[in-house]
């Protein structure tokens, strides 16, 4: 078996073991494997599994149990069993085989579809029938609910065959189309999707016989070379379609939506001849004429590929594994298995002991036999003179040498490598035994060192109940595996880490709102005489605050229920009228007329505007801002917050007295008000009543 390596896949050729050049002569490549000390451990997976000429199109049937392959020259079908490893049947034909689809679950069924417009049905004894289709085909698909035998190409005609009568029925027409390249049919819900050559994607319900919907897929591709058509077909589940292109592209639909979900581009502008899925990987496999891609359907991430000494045609891949069979431009048909994609079939399950034995060995991606050198490697080694001679093979930007001559080049050239080598080792010793002029010691340790630091932080605040967690984490052996074992890193891509990461991002903006409020600021001395009230409450904390905030709303509703109570009151005081009443009023304010409102000049009103910052001040300033009458009164509605200053100016102890006085009055009158309601208040039920029986 050859192995190679791709991106961390290894990828396992079945079919032969060290690479041989295509240019040696036939002579020297059938010698070759007679000199290959691994020729004893050469397998083969199915006996004479290739053919005479060329291989053109591959298939496996549905019970995973039969391999049927087509090829030239001359045009035949081989049928290998997999329960014996080796040829089952081998039929030929008077033309070559376009396409071929197996109408049963083994081998006994067969529809091939050949180049001169003929259609041959196969039994299993040989060939059933033999009939001709009114234009070239192109592909072939068969709808089991209704036996229909479905016929593309270079017409806009969908020819459809009925094998249960035994004739053709009413062709599907499409408007838009000259000519279709590709078919498939929907195994869920039975639409059948064609592949035009003008790039578009027609697709037909069974129920209406009728085109229900088009898609453009040339539109959604990048600036081409005039139009791609649509070569490949393939539906993952009943909404995911899979659309190759001639232009080398891949575009995933969902065939609700006109725009694809995501387009992979093969960057060889080779048309795409076949695309498969395989669900339990998220891969993609997608054939051109130069190689398989493996790619991951979600990131578009290439996984692997399988390139081609001579063009692929068509491949084969088992459901639910690893194991690939390609026909290609040469007689050898190739069985590749890769294990990352699956496990070995049934049938061929000794594979996974070989690969498990071999996985220890090194990989080759080149020839053994050869070495690739650039003309720059060539020159260093004094080797230039030999370009045009047959010692040289020239290759992409370099040139393939025999490995011997290559190794005694080398030798020559480095008679002086292993002296370099030692004053080498001897440099890098002497640095390593200096110590380093600055050396830089961090606390932190390897592991979680953005939770370390942290803990530190919160080691040193004044908060000593923090500042006691903090200690006991980095203090603690019980957590000491936290910071060196790499086990316990904090993973950033986990599900649990994304959900709390909101929750730490918001209190990381208030930590900063918190900062961003504290700005501390000289006062300058003119202010140094005024008294303000936000100097009153610079050194308030946050608690304060929130308390003077319910405070301030408790007595505000206090307001609002007493002004609600005053006009009841306002209108009868003792069967009196409102004016009597009101003049009393007046007359209690002119007693208090000591209290006053009054409002410093440049004031600032602007509601929409958010308070101002705390700022701090010094203690024996806050002292002498204290011994004036000054009170600031904030509170907040609806639109914003507002702000009003009340001074007072001389008010006595007996002002604040008769207040309590006039305030206690209020109170013993609205009491006694209220008791005089209740009593003159009738009851009611007896009307209700009464009306209540004149209604019935």
């Amino acid at each position: 078996m050859l192995v190679t390596d791709i991106n961390n896949v290894k990828i396992y050729n079945l079919s032969g073991g060290k690479s041989i050049p295509e240019w040696l002569t036939d002579r020297k490549q059938k010698k070759a494997p007679k000199k290959n000390p691994d020729a004893d451990r050469h397998i083969e997976l199915i006996q004479d599994f290739d053919m005479p000429g060329v291989a053109s199109c591959i298939a496996i049937s549905d019970d995973g149990q039969y391999i049927l392959a087509t090829g030239t020259y001359k045009p035949r079908v081989k049928c290998f069993e997999v329960s014996n490893l080796s040829l089952k049947f081998e039929r030929c034909f008077d033309s070559e085989v376009e396409k071929f689809t197996i109408l049963s679950e083994d081998y006994s069924k067969l529809a091939f579809l050949h180049a001169d417009r003929y259609v041959e049905i196969h039994a299993a004894a040989g060939r059933h029938y033999r009939l001709r289709i009114p234009k070239f085909g192109r592909d072939l698909v068969y709808h089991r609910p209704t036996c229909d035998l479905l016929f593309v190409g270079t017409s806009p005609e969908i020819y459809r065959l009925n094998m249960e009568r035994g004739q053709f029925l009413l062709p599907y027409t499409s408007t838009t189309a000259s000519a279709i390249d590709s078919v498939t049919i929907n195994p869920e819900h039975q639409l059948i999707c064609v592949g035009t050559q003008e790039g578009r994607l027609e697709a037909w319900d069974y129920r209406d016989k009728r085109c229900c919907g088009t898609l453009d897929v040339a539109a959604n591709l990048p600036s081409t070379n005039g139009v791609a058509a649509v070569t490949a077909l393939q539906f993952k589940t009943g909404l995911t379609l899979a659309a190759g292109t001639s232009s080398g592209h891949v575009l995933l639909f969902d065939i609700r939506a006109r725009n694809p979900i995501a387009i992979k581009d093969h960057l060889n502008q080779l048309p795409i001849k076949k695309i498969r899925f395989q669900p339990d990987q998220k891969s993609v496999y997608s054939l051109d004429g130069a190689m398989l891609k493996i790619w991951d359907e979600t990131s578009l991430k290439q996984k692997a590929c399988i390139e081609s000494r001579s063009n692929f045609n068509d491949f084969a891949h088992f459901p639910g594994s690893g194991l690939f069979m390609f026909a290609q431009e040469d007689t050898k048909m190739l069985p590749y298995y890769i294990p990352s994609e699956g496990p070995a079939p049934k049938w061929c399950s000794f594979l996974d002991n070989l690969v498990e034995e071999i996985a220890s060995e090194t990989v080759q991606n080149v020839y053994d036999d050869y070495k690739f050198v650039t003309k720059q490697e060539l020159a260093d080694l004094k080797l230039d003179h030999l370009e045009g001679t047959p010692m040289l093979r020239a290759y992409m930007h370099g040139f393939f040498i025999n490995i011997r001559l290559y190794n005694k080049a080398k030798a020559v050239s480095d008679s002086f490598a292993f002296d370099n080598f030692r004053k080498d080792k001897i440099r890098k010793q002497i640095e390593e035994s200096r110590p380093a002029r600055l050396q830089i010691k961090s606390a932190l340790p390897k592991v979680n060192r953005e939770l370390a630091q942290h803990l530190i932080q919160e080691e040193h605040m004044s908060n000593a109940k923090r500042s006691a967690i903090a200690k006991g984490l980095l203090g603690d052996d019980r957590f000491k595996q936290m910071f060196d074992n790499p086990d316990f890193e904090i993973d950033k891509e986990a599900e649990d880490y994304r959900l709390l990461s909101a929750v730490l991002k918001r209190a990381d903006r208030d930590k900063a709102r918190r900062k961003e409020k504290i700005v501390v600021t000289e006062p300058n001395e003119e202010d140094e005489g005024k008294s303000t009230d936000d100097d009153l409450y610079s050194e308030k904390s946050e608690s304060e605050k929130e308390d003077e905030e319910e405070e301030q709303e408790e007595e505000e509703e206090k307001d609002v229920e007493m002004e609600d109570a005053k006009p009841a009151y306002s209108k009868t005081k003792n069967n009196r009228p409102d004016k009597s009443w009101a003049r009393e009023e007046a007359d209690h304010e002119d007693d208090d007329k000591e209290f006053s409102l009054t409002v410093e000049e440049g004031a600032n009103f602007d509601i929409m505007q958010p308070a101002k910052k705390i700022q701090s001040v010094s203690l024996g300033k806050r002292v002498n801002k204290l011994e004036h009458a000054t009170t600031n009164v904030q509170f907040q509605n609806g639109v914003g917050r507002r702000e009003i200053t009340f001074t007072t100016t001389g008010r006595s102890s007996s002002g604040k007295n008769a207040m309590d006085r006039e305030r206690a009055r209020y109170q013993s009158e609205l009491k006694k008000h209220k008791e005089e309601r209740r009593q003159v208040i009738r009851s009611a039920k007896g009307v209700i009543k009464k009306t209540i029986f004149k209604k019935h």
